[in-house]
């Protein structure tokens, strides 16, 4: 693909979302065109909020998307979940200045998944070309992809990026059949205590409940809404995600989601 032109969004819906999604696929719902959309079109990733989409496009020679790294320029390094503002500190008091920067990343979702969305594989290095190029012509400080998979860990390697390594701890299922399999696998005494937390729960008349498609009302998201504000006024940081944002996307991707409630 050499030789090809990148191209720059300023917004996900500047793109049809088929032609989107056919570089993006379907495994992972946080590089659907509709996440990027609800992100942007709900002011909760918008220049405003520090978050101005500038997703770069590498197109075949028809013309159509053989590749996307959705990409934003950020005057702050809130909602990314790696936090790089001693760095920022270090090359300011150096005299630089490290605002504004390129993070490609999907915004404010620490999930683990591919950063370049290809259609076409020989799409990468041009894409990675594209963001190096817009930096420096731009005079960006640097260039951040955040949260990759190891695949793509080394497409970037590839291209001469440094690598930065960071720690996420995730449960897995080690062959657990069922809930009583899992605690079978732990000690008696964390075994006891999750077996009274859990009666205590029962004993209070709680009912959980999974929600998903149309079964998600807009009162389950307003409910919703209220504890994510509580959790983000006990936090050092603030809620970034706007109520209208979960609207939208229980409208364009509802299927995608899963609401978990405890109801008394």
């Amino acid at each position: 693909m050499s030789g090809r032109v990148a191209r720059i969004l300023s917004a996900a819906a500047d793109m049809p979302a088929a032609q989107w999604d056919a570089c993006a696929g379907d495994d992972n719902p946080f590089t659907r065109h509709a996440f990027f959309a609800a992100l942007e079109a709900s002011g909760s990733a918008v220049a405003r909020t520090g978050w101005q989409a500038a997703h770069i496009v590498v197109d075949d020679a028809a013309g159509v998307p053989a590749g996307i790294l959705p990409a934003y320029l950020k005057s702050h390094s809130q909602g990314e979940y790696v936090f790089d503002q001693g760095w920022a500190d270090a090359w300011e008091r150096a005299g630089g200045r490290y605002y504004p920067k390129l993070q490609c990343s999907v915004p404010f979702t620490p999930a683990t998944g591919p950063r370049l969305l290809l259609r076409d594989p020989a799409a990468a290095p041009v894409l990675l070309a594209a963001a190096e190029t817009l930096a420096v012509q731009n005079g960006f400080s640097s260039v951040h992809a955040t949260f990759l998979t190891p695949e793509q860990q080394a497409l970037f390697a590839a291209q001469g990026w440094l690598m930065r390594t960071g720690e996420q701890f995730h449960w897995a299922n080690d062959g657990y059949g069922d809930f009583g399999d899992f605690l079978a696998a732990l000690s008696s005494r964390k075994r006891k205590a999750i077996r009274k937390e859990r009666e205590g729960a029962l004993a209070d008349g709680l009912e959980i409940v999974h929600l998903t498609g149309a079964a998600i009302t807009e009162a389950h998201w307003d409910a919703f809404w209220r504890f994510y504000q509580d959790t983000g006024q006990r936090k050092w940081g603030r809620p970034y995600l706007t109520r209208a944002f979960f609207t939208q996307v229980g409208a364009t991707m509802g299927d995608r989601v899963l609401l978990m409630l405890a109801l008394r």
